[in-house]
């Protein structure tokens, strides 16, 4: 990877942070980070990974995230001074969570 992709996936991450903080309307109790930025070396399209916990509010919190991505990449395409400026899709990653199941495998053994 470049480091200029680097560089817009910092840029994306922390803008979205911050957008989700400010702008996302979640119910109280329900935590999302960004854990990866993935921009496509054209600049088109950028994967946004989230974890989210309680894991039991996935579902909730990425119906939320879609309900409102519109209005998310509204305010990115605001916050960013680019062209062309990347398509914002979110993933669930689930990184955590298989660690934690890993880790639990591995003390029973």
């Amino acid at each position: 990877m470049s480091l200029r992709i680097e560089k817009i996936n910092e840029l994306i991450k922390q803008n979205i942070g911050e957008i989700i903080l400010k702008d996302l309307s979640l119910k109280e109790g329900v935590f999302v980070t960004i854990s990866k930025v993935d921009t496509t070396a054209d600049l088109r399209y950028t994967r946004i990974f989230v974890s989210i916990f309680p894991e039991k509010e996935i579902s909730y919190a990425l119906k939320t995230l879609t309900r409102e991505l519109y209005k998310i990449q509204g305010e990115l395409n605001r916050k960013l001074h680019m062209k062309p400026l990347p398509r914002v899709e979110f993933k669930v990653d689930l990184t955590e969570s298989k660690a934690d199941e890993i880790e639990k495998l591995l003390k029973e053994l």
